[in-house]
């Protein structure tokens, strides 16, 4: 089997991470942030063509203000950081969710980064923020409502956040969570979930080919128990 076309990740467990090393749920996060740059090159290096990470949900509004604050900190940083990089090799940066809610200067970069990396195209790193997977249905059955448009299983993946996107063949969580956290429920449907024990900032490029590998020696079954 080929390598698949897109790989979907939920990076959790950065905050139990900084607890566990005897210092702050923001410096799990800092150094859950290290991590996303050698994934990328992983996924680069296994010719995958998207790589979706869940980076910021709809139910992290309830955390506290201080922490939220850090995340738009470690946001902004990592766009200043990397656009560069993902201009020269050719990544192509898009953002799911609803951003709406988000500081006007970090909407604004994250616009100015989709914009000039529009036309990459070795890999499209999608990244959910203010994502939420049920929202996003609703919104989808309510725009056809609106629009009178049939509702149908196209019709309602064609008004998704990741219209134009494949659906994830393979969906990897970290940090010994068994759940999918409200993320892309309508897409996942046939993906291939790997549940990972160890915590974002412990994942790593081997783990991540580990992965890879498992897939392409399975025998996928579609439409029942076979």
């Amino acid at each position: 089997m080929s390598s698949p076309k897109h790989v979907a990740v939920i990076m959790d467990g950065n905050g139990r991470w900084g607890l566990k090393k005897n210092r702050t749920r923001n410096y799990g996060h800092s150094e859950g942030v290290k991590v996303v740059e050698k994934i990328i090159e992983a996924a680069v290096e296994n010719q995958i063509k998207f790589l979706t990470l869940y980076a910021f949900s709809t139910d992290n509004w309830k955390r506290p203000n201080k922490e939220v604050k850090f995340l738009f900190h470690l946001l902004e940083k990592y766009i200043d950081n990397q656009l560069d990089k993902f201009i020269n090799k050719n990544i192509k940066l898009n953002i799911i969710g609803n951003i709406g809610k988000f500081p006007k200067f970090l909407k604004n970069k994250l616009k100015k980064a989709q914009n000039l990396t529009k036309n990459n195209n070795k890999i499209q790193i999608n990244i959910a923020l203010n994502y939420g997977s049920k929202e996003e249905i609703i919104q989808s059955f309510t725009k056809l409502i609106k629009l009178s448009i049939r509702i149908n299983e196209r019709n309602v993946s064609d008004n998704l956040y990741t219209k134009g996107i494949p659906d994830p063949e393979i969906l990897i969580r970290t940090g010994n969570r068994f759940r999918l956290s409200n993320f892309l429920l309508w897409q996942s449907s046939y993906t291939e979930i790997f549940f990972i024990k160890k915590l974002w900032p412990d994942f790593n490029k081997n783990d991540f080919k580990k992965i890879i590998l498992k897939f392409k020696r399975m025998r996928r079954n579609f439409g029942g128990i076979k």
